[in-house]
């Protein structure tokens, strides 16, 4: 029986989910928090899977009730940011069937696209590990989703971590010339919030505030000041969930790249995380080819993983595509 959720099935939900993808375990307090304390959760979209009363497979369908930015609800777009089915119940086609009553739940509330799994402000993986999930990758496929693009996910020891002299070099000389660096002040964060999404990503403009509300330390924060005191750019740790070797996120403004900003922005940052006792520092999503990927290459961190953002149309009933 294919329903949708009830409360009291997410202990079971996250359990069957560890067990159908035990390199991806998620705990119950994180499911509960990323997924059913969403604000867009609808347990409607919530789609279950349920044999003689045990819960065996789930698909996750959601629409925007909230915009991330203004009044956008982007309300063409959908999500299915995650879907599994327990290993003892595979090869009945439930997986078909959950994604399926995912994909026509979307549907029915006038979405016309549907993206796995890039769905901000919550998400587990930013897209589908084919490598490690062929089978998934495969039925996506068949039911008709195309790759968008690709991200990666990067990794870097911190043990023996210190700034490189060259580093040191150039926060000197930035220095001399009237730049500064440090801890934003409460104010500040002001500022900073209107950079990050006017320039770089509304999501993120809402993760530093949400995470300063929450309590993140302000120190986890490094801003570039020009000598007028203006913001051009920052990094951080700690950011999404309290885990302080999470790098991100991090961005220099246009005009400013090519300073080496950028680059003394993540060292900074990475010293600060050392001294948090952080024993690695790793993200889930960039881009290889971009001018950070480039950055973060060539600063030591290693590709971990690799996730590809998939697309599917969701046709009226009885259109065609």
């Amino acid at each position: 029986m294919i329903r949708s959720f009830q409360v009291g099935d997410g202990p079971a939900l996250a359990a069957a989910w560890t067990a159908a993808a035990p390199a991806d375990p998620i705990s119950y307090q994180r499911f509960r928090d990323l997924f059913l304390l969403d604000r867009n959760f609808d347990a409607a979209g919530l789609q279950v899977a349920v044999i003689n009363d045990q819960i065996v497979g789930a698909a996750y369908a959601v629409r925007r009730l909230i915009a991330v930015d203004a009044d956008d609800l982007e309300p063409a777009s959908g999500w299915i940011p995650f879907f599994f089915v327990h290993p003892e119940y595979r090869g009945r086609g439930l997986g078909r069937e959950l994604l399926s009553t995912a994909m026509d739940w979307l549907r029915s509330h006038g979405q016309s696209e549907v993206y796995f799994s890039s769905y901000t402000p919550n998400y587990f993986l930013p897209g589908l590990d084919t490598a490690r999930y062929p089978a998934a990758a495969r039925l996506l496929a068949e039911l008709g989703f195309e790759r968008g693009y690709d991200a990666v996910a990067m990794d870097r020891s911190l043990v023996g971590y210190a700034i490189p002299d060259e580093v040191r070099q150039r926060i000197e000389a930035l220095t001399a010339d009237g730049y500064s660096f440090g801890t934003p002040s409460g104010d500040e964060l002001t500022a900073l919030i209107a950079i990050a999404g006017a320039e770089f990503n509304p999501d993120w403009a809402r993760a530093i505030r949400e995470g300063v509300v929450s309590g993140l330390p302000l120190d986890r924060i490094v801003v570039a000041r020009d000598p007028g005191g203006a913001i051009l750019g920052w990094a951080m740790h700690g950011t999404y969930e309290a885990v302080i070797d999470r790098f991100g996120p991090f961005g220099v403004l246009p005009a400013s790249r090519g300073t080496g900003l950028g680059k003394v922005l993540l060292h900074l940052t990475l010293e600060r995380m050392v001294a948090a006792g952080a024993h690695s520092a790793w993200f889930l999503w960039t881009g290889e080819k971009s001018a950070a990927g480039q950055l973060y290459l060539k600063t030591g961190f290693d590709i971990t993983r690799t996730f590809t953002i998939l697309r599917a149309p969701v046709v009226p009933d009885g259109g065609k595509e």
